[in-house]
């Protein structure tokens, strides 16, 4: 649908998957779709670690693909959606491809196997067969402290080689393996870093934007420290960056997105902050700092009485906190 190699920069948004009484929330996620879809977002993710894709059923990760693309239609702005889907037997990801290849996306972001810590010859094998059998470009997902097995930059220098594997989103967690990495990528191979709390130092170092569970909120201000930076605005984007630096830290203090649901829900984006098991919804202790950061960041606001109006369930403000 989409040049990815011009459009994978920026801000990307993994979009949570809302839910309610255990099932999808399609009210709410109609309500998400519109909201960022009017922010300063590049690209939606969906149904990948964010979104709680492994929980999803194959009939509510086509659902809510359908949703999100007929809602930015009616809103008449059109971002890149990326398909998250992850495995361990490369066969069945096979099939996985083939299922969804008449489904309204522009690419997949692929993790490494799970569990299975294959050799870095079977990584090679694993998406390089994917890239040759998918109808959408893949974005590659290095994330070694959830799948037991590190991407080197050997394999992937040879994996970007491929026609059909178009960037990469890095949670690699080693600063000198993704600055090398960016120094000897081939031209047109993008890397987005996914690791929240590290956002600025990885724009600095040459990163074409980040994927970030953060940027629900304070979506703008994400969105700025890329463009300032772009631009050569070094004290502004650090400037920038400081105000959302221990949003970062926070929304992560507990297992995500259990979190930025309950931000979120208390903000009135979404009906329910509820989560899918393994998941549990936050404790009582965090919800305690992420009501009182809630109502800090409403006080800063010059214009609170403009927009503010309570939420049914109980939450502090309409979904126009941002805007």
């Amino acid at each position: 649908m989409t040049d990815l190699r011009t459009h994978l920069h920026g801000l990307w948004l993994p979009l949570v998957t809302p839910f309610r009484n255990g099932r999808l929330d399609e009210t709410s996620l109609r309500r998400l779709t519109r909201h960022y879809s009017a922010q300063a977002v590049d690209g939606f993710i969906l149904g990948a670690t964010s979104g709680e894709g492994m929980t999803l059923r194959d009939a509510e990760l086509e659902r809510l693909v359908a949703i999100v693309r007929d809602e930015m239609a009616a809103c008449r702005r059109t971002v890149p959606i990326c398909l998250g889907l992850s495995g361990a037997d490369t066969s069945r990801l096979k099939d996985r491809l083939d299922e969804t290849a008449d489904w309204p996306i522009d690419f997949y972001l692929v993790a490494s196997p799970y569990y299975v810590r294959p050799s870095q010859r079977g990584l090679l094998a694993h998406f390089e067969a994917l890239a040759d059998h998918a109808a959408w470009p893949l974005a590659l997902y290095n994330i070694p402290y959830r799948c037991a097995v590190n991407i080197t930059n050997q394999t992937m220098l040879r994996l970007a080689e491929h026609p059909n594997i178009v960037g990469l989103k890095d949670c690699g967690a080693s600063r000198e393996q993704s600055i090398a990495l960016l120094r000897d990528r081939p031209k047109g191979f993008r890397m987005l870093t996914g690791e929240d709390a590290n956002y600025l130092e990885a724009l600095i170092d040459g990163a074409d934007g980040g994927i970030l569970l953060s940027a629900h909120i304070e979506t703008a201000t994400f969105a700025a420290v890329h463009a300032e930076l772009k631009c050569g605005n070094h004290d502004a984007a650090l400037a920038r960056w400081q105000e959302v630096a221990e949003l970062t830290r926070l929304l992560f203090a507990e297992p995500s997105p259990a979190p930025a649901k309950y931000w979120l829900w208390r903000c009135g984006l979404i009906d329910s902050p509820e989560v899918r098991l393994p998941m549990v919804e936050v404790s009582s202790e965090l919800a305690a700092q992420l009501d009182r950061e809630i109502e800090r960041r409403l006080e800063k606001s010059a214009h609170r009485e403009s927009w503010m109006a309570p939420h049914p369930d109980g939450g502090l403000a309409t979904p126009f906190m941002q805007t």
